[in-house]
């Protein structure tokens, strides 16, 4: 195990790698009860996208750490799970079957890029001021998921400010049952809750617990808090342990639930009706492009942010991103694994795969190699058998430490320049919109395009890496059909 993942090389040990791929498996779990409950609004079986995404989490998080070995875990994106729900399926009329098709093509298509080296290009041609600037303004995008887990915040919005609720328009005098999306405009009104709700009181103590054992310099202290908080929750109310248990025949449905989502991309609801319609080409085009670009830059995002800051990708890792090829380095080997994942998610039945910011959370832990990565794809895998067990670590418990783990990434700012207006301006966007709009892509396209505007004004757009202009230019392009579409 030693000579495998070299632990002595990277600082480390099996037990600080347990205790990280632990962490960060229970920061992310949730996707496994989240991501059924929204695929299956689109008419997919909720007992298939279970196991659907459960199987996509384990084999991507393994590619990522046997064969990167690195403490990056993998399993489909919220917000892509999202588009892919609400944009691709509801307002643009593709069928689920379709969208899978869409995301496969997705998928093979980062693969062409990552394999031409496109992907590592990009990333190189990102300047230093804005590599700090997504470093730290992840750690508010951690911050944020974690803010909102912990329900420390409530938003309002009247009547007249509701967009859309189900993805149709919304009038007041509409009646919608079941509601699974309200979108509102910038109406909405964000405040710190009154605190009588036990999973934020909950929260809060864990909070608490977590800052404590940390200053302490206690050994395990994410790990410590996670399970404390979580056993706190029982007499709170907030962890109901009657429910757990362990149902043969649940599993044996999921199974058999399995089979209509399994391979359904290639059918004929799927690839083989996808083309049929020449008038929808340029729609499928433009959608694969909205999937891929996301994809994309949230996994460069994410490598970059906490990447650079821990070491685990070294310098001459990023060295090699001019220089190598194949696959030598751990660049390399990392975001190829990220680019298979979303084909191999596709094929069993979920939107797209991509590797989780939460990662930081085990790396926060001490996760410096590949082990991380395995022991959480096992934990994954065990959920097939124990989702109850695992489903009984609540939010409250998991958030506090997305929190703290964001303050320490926030440190990247102070390798930036801010009293320099050009360098503060696209840091300022690139980081703070990776929150407000809930995306790291987004974050960065924000970045980038303020970036460009500034060098363009100042007559040095010379300056500017022609990757950084394409880039900027397919973030507008993206933006311009999202807003027709």
């Amino acid at each position: 195990m030693e000579k495998y993942f070299k632990l002595k090389e990277n600082g480390t040990n099996v037990s600080t790698e347990i205790i990280a791929g632990f962490t960060t498996f229970f920061a992310m779990s949730y996707i496994i009860f989240v991501n059924p409950a929204i695929l299956s609004a689109t008419g997919m079986p909720s007992q298939a996208v279970f196991l659907s995404t459960i199987i996509a989490a384990v084999i991507g998080t393994l590619v990522m750490g046997l064969f990167a070995n690195v403490p990056y875990a993998q399993a489909p994106g919220m917000g892509l799970n999202a588009f892919f729900t609400y944009t691709v399926v509801f307002a643009l009329k593709f069928t689920w079957q379709q969208a899978l098709a869409l995301v496969f093509i997705c998928g093979i298509l980062n693969i062409i890029i990552t394999v031409t080296k496109i992907r590592k290009s990009i990333i190189k041609a990102i300047p230093e001021s804005l590599q700090n600037a997504i470093s730290g303004g992840i750690g508010i995008f951690i911050a944020y998921i974690g803010i909102k887990g912990a329900n420390l915040v409530q938003f309002t919005s009247e009547g007249a400010n509701i967009l859309s609720v189900n993805g149709q328009q919304f009038t007041e005098d509409g009646t919608f049952s079941g509601i699974f999306s309200v979108v509102t405009n910038g109406g909405i009104i964000p405040a710190l809750v009154d605190f009588t709700n036990p999973g934020t009181q909950l929260a809060l103590a864990g909070l608490v617990l977590l800052v404590i054992l940390l200053v302490l310099h206690v050994k395990g202290a994410i790990l410590i808090s996670i399970i404390a908080t979580t056993l706190i929750g029982i007499p709170f109310g907030v962890v109901n342990i009657s429910n757990v248990s362990i149902s043969s025949v649940g599993i044996s449905s999921a199974f058999s639930d399995l089979g209509i989502t399994f391979g359904a991309a290639f059918g004929a609801d799927g690839m083989m009706s996808l083309f049929s319609d020449p008038s929808r080409i340029p729609l499928v085009i433009m959608t694969i492009f909205a999937f891929s670009l996301s994809d994309t830059f949230d996994t460069i995002g994410t490598f970059i942010g906490t990447g650079r800051r821990s070491g685990i990708f070294s310098e001459e890792d990023q060295n090699s991103l001019e220089t190598s090829t194949g696959f030598k380095s751990k660049m390399d080997k990392a975001l190829f694994a990220d680019a298979i994942a979303t084909s191999i998610g596709a094929i069993f039945g979920t939107s797209n795969t991509t590797t989780y910011v939460e990662s930081a959370a085990g790396i926060g832990a001490g996760g410096r190699t590949g082990l991380t990565s395995v022991v959480t794809a096992i934990l994954f895998l065990a959920c097939i058998l124990i989702a109850p067990i695992a489903g009984i670590v609540p939010s409250a418990a998991t958030s506090p430490v997305l929190i703290i783990v964001g303050v320490m990434m926030m440190s990247s700012f102070t390798k930036i320049n801010w009293e320099d207006i050009e360098e503060a301006i696209p840091a300022f966007f690139a980081s703070v919109f990776m929150g407000f709009s809930y995306s790291i892509s987004y974050g960065i396209a924000a970045g980038f395009i303020f970036y460009c505007l500034i060098k363009l004004c100042k007559g040095k757009l010379s300056e500017v890496h022609p990757i950084l202009i394409v880039s900027t230019l397919l973030f507008i392009i993206n933006f311009v059909v999202l807003s027709i579409i």
